[in-house]
């Protein structure tokens, strides 16, 4: 199995959207972070901007809502076609309830967890998500330095979805390089959001190739 490439749009030129979009075409998905400068000190996009990305992206959408209240806001990504939607779960009121909205809706359900989350209370309910991800920096903002210490957590989830049995995606954002990246497969991540490491080469296909193929390397084999 290969390892999943999402490229970041927050790093991208939003002057040049449609040009960025096809210079991640080779791309598995592309992430989408929804802030709303409450649950995260920072704004992005709101279901507009998402709507008219799901319009013009050569690939899915992975959409992370860094905002307050998904329990009310995140089905509409779903509705809008999203691939995956994931909500964090330091914000959710109801996540299971939520989880199953969004899959009835047709959407992969992903929970995020910030650094300070604790990772035990989720591993028992891993059937209820399609992806997890770890934030590997505090939420909010790009360009920030990849934290090893959230690494157990990675390792602790992909034990437990092996013992389950689950086809889990385990996700990690923030700060991900040619190095990073390694250390996140080999704790047992699949799943990569990298930002300013795609859209900051000159050529963003050979980035996500040798970030794929960098983690492929040292995936945890399940």
């Amino acid at each position: 199995m290969a390892a999943r490439i999402n490229p970041s749009i927050l790093s991208a030129d939003f002057a040049n959207m449609q040009r960025d979009l096809e210079r991640i075409a080779s791309a598995d998905y592309v992430h989408v972070d929804v802030m709303d400068n409450h649950f995260v000190p920072n704004l992005t996009f709101g279901p507009q901007m998402v709507e008219r990305v799901q319009a013009t992206s050569p690939v899915p959408l992975d959409v992370h809502l860094m905002i307050e209240d998904p329990d009310r806001w995140a089905p509409q990504y779903a509705e809008l076609g999203a691939f995956s939607v994931t909500f964090h779960a330091e914000a959710a009121t109801a996540p299971i309830t939520l989880a199953r909205t969004l899959r009835g809706l047709g959407a992969r359900a992903g929970v995020a967890l910030s650094p300070k989350t604790d990772v035990a209370a989720y591993l028992d309910l891993l059937p209820e998500f399609d992806q997890v991800l770890v934030m590997t920096v505090e939420p909010g903002f790009g360009g920030q330095k990849f934290l090893p210490h959230v690494m157990p957590k990675l390792t602790r989830l992909r034990e437990a979805a092996d013992r389950l049995g689950l086809d889990v995606w385990l996700q990690v954002d923030g700060g991900v390089t040619d190095e990073t990246i390694e250390v996140a497969a080999s704790a047992g991540a699949d799943t990569f959001v990298a930002g300013s490491s795609v859209f900051g080469a000159a050529d963003a296909g050979a980035a996500i190739e040798g970030l794929r193929a960098a983690a492929s390397a040292h995936l945890h084999r399940h």
